[in-house]
């Protein structure tokens, strides 16, 4: 008995990763919570595999999707590819849904959050999202080799205040935002205001209606493996908020 609670401790604190412990009861804070995760643009689930391995670790379920991100509009991605995940959720008899989102992902759950809810306590962790659209798109969308990799996508994410990214209607759920502030890209980040991960700034990943925002020191790219962001994931999605204490 005392090693079975030991061994539930470790697995709470993430000592011990879930999927190691198959045998073993998960944590009963979690085991009735479902995690979908969405890659940015041009990426896939894989490079959302290091944060769904540490929220296996505490107990959750997961849905790591795979979407179309550069070949339909937001508008159809939200419409198609999210019910079906989120259907996924529902079929395991789960209390909450939640999102965790990186870049553009972050927006297509905005999108189907205007006419779609979720189970009350539900949240979303969004990494590095154009909440506000990007600088370096204004630039770069009329260059044909943008248009052609990027495609539908590509072409919504820039900042005029009268494209459909900057018309969404406020979300009602507890939202979290972590934006990076490393560049490796100085060509892209001279053309963005401000701090900046060298595809959005600092002050653009910014949502009105956002419980809580925290700056991390990453790039754009690499910020869902930066080991910090997987600790603020888990601690807002049980918390409500971010753990600013290791700020």
């Amino acid at each position: 008995m005392r090693r079975e609670l030991i061994i539930v401790v470790c697995i709470c604190v993430g000592l011990i990763p879930k999927n190691l412990m198959a045998i073993e009861p998960t944590p009963a804070s979690c085991e009735k919570e479902c995690v979908i995760l969405l890659h940015g643009m041009g990426k896939g689930p894989s490079s959302m595999n290091r944060i769904e391995r540490h929220l296996l670790s505490k107990g959750y379920k997961t849905v790591n999707l795979a979407y179309p991100s550069t070949s339909e509009s937001i508008e159809r991605i939200a419409e198609v590819h999210i019910p079906n995940a989120v259907a996924v959720c529902r079929s395991s008899s789960v209390d909450k849904i939640h999102f965790v989102t990186h870049s553009l992902g972050g927006i297509i759950v905005r999108q189907y959050l205007q006419a779609n809810s979720l189970p009350e306590g539900s949240r979303l962790v969004m990494l590095a999202p154009p909440n506000r659209g990007s600088e370096v798109v204004d630039y770069v969308k009329d260059f044909f080799a943008y248009k052609w990799i990027h495609g539908p996508p590509g072409q919504e994410l820039g900042t005029n205040p009268e494209s459909a990214l900057n018309k969404l209607k406020p979300i009602d759920i507890e939202v979290g935002v972590i934006a990076g502030d490393k560049s490796l890209n100085p060509i892209f980040s001279a053309l963005i205001p401000g701090p900046d991960d060298g595809r959005v700034s600092v002050e653009r990943a910014k949502l009105e209606e956002m419980t809580d925002f925290l700056v991390i020191s990453s790039t754009h790219t690499y910020i869902t493996k930066n080991p910090a962001v997987l600790i603020q994931v888990a601690y807002f999605l049980e918390h409500g908020r971010f753990d600013h204490s290791q700020d």
